[in-house]
């Protein structure tokens, strides 16, 4: 399961991207995953819950914004969806070669951040 690892580096880059804001915690990642980019969403979302488990950032939401990836016959246009599990390169309707483009996104989009304030301060959220 190497979305294990796909999460420990999305904590890495979050930490990082947020790591002159002081003391506070992750508490939303919006992340880009492509139809090729070989990473299962559900799983991803289980491992990200394992990765931040009894770290300051527990609790802290994955949002995945799915990206498909688009097919298109030279003869024919847009091929729209695909068999399940497969990426064949040939129109299912004239069986020409197919142009794939997309889809192979796998990025950080966004990093909630919470700051802890001073007592009597309230803390609000801040984009990253």
């Amino acid at each position: 399961m190497h979305e294990m690892g796909v999460a420990t580096e999305i904590l890495r880059i979050a930490r990082e991207s947020v790591a002159d804001r002081g003391a506070g915690r992750i508490t939303r990642v919006r992340l880009a995953v492509g139809d090729l980019a070989a990473v299962e969403p559900e799983i991803l979302a289980y491992a990200w819950e394992a990765v931040v488990q009894g770290t300051p950032e527990e609790g802290a939401v994955l949002d995945v914004d799915w990206r498909p990836a688009l097919q298109t016959c030279l003869a024919c246009g847009d091929v729209p969806g695909r068999a399940p599990g497969t990426w064949l390169r040939l129109c299912p309707r004239c069986a020409g070669i197919l142009r794939v483009t997309g889809g192979d996104d796998l990025d950080v989009l966004q990093v909630v951040f919470e700051e802890e304030l001073p007592e009597g301060r309230a803390a609000e959220g801040r984009r990253r």
